[in-house]
């Protein structure tokens, strides 16, 4: 199954980590490297964001830690070793309880009369995160799954949300198609080892969990589904439900689908990439309270646990787990590390030459005209450095 893409080389742009709630940094402080994908299977997607890459639509990314004003540490939690903590358990069981009895007087004043929360043997996050999916005499709950797709009540809530959460009112529906809807993930059928329940998705790729209170759309979670994982790209919600942490209960549905495919027959299935943790922006740190996780090096994307991140973290603006000496205390002034030998960086790197009756014919990326421009040879070394030459050979690049 064939992947294209066309090199966007390196490029720079606004911080909105560091900057005040509903601004973006003046200046061009964030670093990354890029790529706009035609299509895209599925395991090679896998492989991109193991290396720190995230989509936005078509656009792929990888940003530049060593160079940026707020590093980005690519995180995933293991799904099948996650266990809710008290706090988690009390917003699954306070959610189930204002669907099923229309109780949500814990959430404003605290409930007295509230049944104590189950204690962690007791509690099955799985079993317990769709017992709020059924029609009870106070209201109906519904969260479904369905690809990733264009509608109105769909762009009338992400408007309503970037409008009121992120002071972002200027947004079309072609803004939504084009960060949300539209998507490089070829479809790819799950090979389950026994049939599973009718709520799993029977593909790989792209999705929107659809989150509903009596028909009516509160929220909307963008997922990719990958044959390692389960990876958060966006959620969004109508602030006049803020109170139920609609978020938090996303990731712990988020959870429970990895581990639910799991074991429903797919073995390579065990995690949740729940995107960036961003060590110095205090609203993004709270994805390192779903435990176990783990954080990849920048260098080398090696795993490791956030717990022992920590104090690295603390002490560096740029921190690397495996080689601690290549932490640095301020953002670096180049890209790589100036000693890399570009021909053999690219080497096997195949471009498309000429498309006949469907057939592509190939050619080396360095017999390209574009790798004799030197602007465009720059995005090329700049795209297949952030992929790495063994993922750059699995990708087709478009010029």
């Amino acid at each position: 199954m064939i992947s294209i893409a066309t090199p966007a080389g390196s490029g720079s742009s606004s911080c909105g980590y560091c900057s005040p709630p509903g601004e973006r940094r003046a200046g061009s402080s964030f670093k990354k490297a890029g790529l706009v994908a035609s299509r895209l299977s599925c395991g090679v997607y896998q492989k991109m964001i193991e290396r720190g890459w995230r989509r936005s639509g078509t656009y792929c990314y990888s940003p530049d830690s060593r160079r940026s004003c707020c590093p980005h540490y690519t995180i995933k939690l293991d799904a099948l070793a996650f266990k809710p903590s008290r706090s988690q358990r009390k917003l699954v069981n306070r959610w189930n309880r204002f669907i099923r009895l229309g109780d949500d007087m814990d959430i404003e004043q605290g409930s007295k009369t509230a049944p104590p929360p189950k204690s962690p043997s007791l509690f099955c996050l799985t079993s317990n995160i769709h017992l709020s999916e059924k029609s009870f005499p106070s209201r109906d709950g519904d969260v479904t799954l369905e690809h990733s797709s264009y509608t109105d009540e769909k762009y009338n809530l992400y408007v309503t949300y970037q409008t009121q959460i992120h002071r972002d009112p200027d947004n079309t529906p072609i803004d939504f198609k084009c960060f949300l809807v539209q998507t490089p993930l070829i479809h790819e059928a799950i090979s389950y080892s026994e049939i599973p329940p009718g709520h799993l998705p029977k593909q790989y790729g792209s999705y929107h969990q659809l989150y509903r209170i009596d028909g009516e759309l509160v929220a909307l979670g963008v997922i990719d589904i990958l044959p390692g994982c389960v990876s958060s790209v966006y959620f969004m919600y109508d602030p006049k439900w803020e109170k139920h942490s609609l978020g938090k209960l996303s990731a712990l549905r988020e959870a429970s689908l990895a581990k639910e495919i799991h074991d429903a027959g797919v073995p390579s299935m065990t995690a949740l990439y729940m995107g960036y943790y961003i060590h110095t922006c205090a609203k993004m740190r709270y994805k390192g309270d779903y435990s176990p996780s783990y954080l990849a090096d920048p260098e080398d994307y090696t795993w490791h646990p956030l717990k022992l991140c920590i104090p690295l973290l603390d002490r560096y603006h740029y921190a690397t787990f495996t080689q601690p000496e290549h932490s640095l205390e301020s953002p670096a002034d180049i890209e790589g590390d100036g000693s890399e030998n570009t021909e053999e960086m690219v080497e096997g790197v195949q471009a498309i030459y000429s498309v006949r009756r469907k057939a592509l014919s190939l050619i080396p990326v360095t017999m390209t005209r574009q790798w004799e421009d030197a602007y465009d040879r720059e995005d090329i070394i700049s795209c297949v450095r952030a992929l790495g030459n063994d993922l750059a050979r699995e990708i087709v690049f478009h010029m």
